[in-house]
């Protein structure tokens, strides 16, 4: 399957999921649901990859979604680079400023060198913005099981954020 033949079937869901992010953004943010999920296509619309079905597309979409805020995140910061405060983190959902994004995006990373699946627990409900019955079926995991991903994530997340960076 090619994004071609993915995204009249799954657009009207990327938009609301995009839509339901950016509410979450500060205000002034310059893309709004259809830009996002336009620039998610474009991303994807380019990728060699065999589509195994619609809940593969939406997890490479919403990992292409969170790329797409991190990156405008730092270009906004660029010129603010200052180290200035850490998130705390008290509660996964709530919208971050862009430095506190970026460094969202770096424990994330880390999160997935050495537990991918819950890396992507993560971009599913933070950036595409799913619940965690949703996120636990595109996983393919139970619900108690992705629950029980979702708190260790947090955890991890929360510690590597309050943790000085260099």
């Amino acid at each position: 399957m090619t994004p071609r033949d993915l995204l009249p079937a799954v657009y009207d869901e990327l938009r609301k999921l995009a839509a339901a992010k950016l509410a979450a953004e500060q205000p002034g943010h310059t893309l709004d649901a259809t830009a996002l999920v336009h620039e998610a296509w474009l991303k994807l619309a380019d990728a060699s990859v065999e589509w195994q079905d619609r809940t593969h597309f939406l997890r490479t979409a919403a990992t292409a979604m969170r790329r797409i805020l991190v990156d405008r995140a730092r270009a906004k910061l660029t010129a603010k680079r200052d180290g200035g405060p850490r998130v705390e983190l008290p509660e996964i959902a709530a919208p971050l400023p862009n430095d506190e994004l970026l460094a969202m995006n770096e424990s994330l990373e880390k999160l997935a060198a050495i537990k991918p699946e819950h890396a992507k627990l993560v971009e599913l409900r933070f950036f595409a913005g799913l619940t965690g019955e949703e996120a636990a079926e595109a996983l393919a995991v139970s619900p108690a099981t992705a629950d029980r991903m979702w708190r260790y994530a947090k955890a991890f997340l929360k510690v590597d954020l309050a943790s000085p960076r260099l």
